[in-house]
């Protein structure tokens, strides 16, 4: 089932086709050049947008004992801002609100474009 297939300039092989040479487009732009982007490609893609109201850690014996009614302890004191988070990423913080009668959030503050870069590196 092996094979033997050899490759170059010299032997001929029908991978590389007359000198060898293959030739490119030119490109339109120099390296580093910010190219025009088009956002239109990318507005209907959806993304997940989750708030969280705080955190905490139990061990898994208090897991196992959470039932119906049990309280857990969050990290974060009543009124203090909830993180918005965009597929994983923090980008804003907010309140919550009431808009007829369902939850919603008001964003208190957003997470500027280059902060969020700079956590990604």
């Amino acid at each position: 089932m092996s094979q033997n297939i050899e490759s170059g300039p010299s032997t001929g092989s029908p991978l590389s086709p007359g000198d060898g040479r293959v030739e490119f487009d030119a490109l339109n732009e120099a390296p580093g050049e910010s190219a025009e982007v088009s956002l239109d490609m990318i507005l209907d893609v959806p993304v997940t947008l989750a708030m969280e109201v705080g955190r905490t850690r139990i061990s898994i014996r208090n897991l196992l004992q959470l039932n119906q009614g049990s309280v857990v302890e969050l990290d974060r004191a009543a009124g203090e801002p909830l993180d918005v988070f965009v597929n994983g990423m923090l980008v804003a913080h907010g309140e919550v609100v009431v808009i007829n009668e369902k939850f919603g959030i008001r964003l208190t503050d957003v997470i500027s474009p280059s902060e969020r870069v700079r956590k990604l590196r």
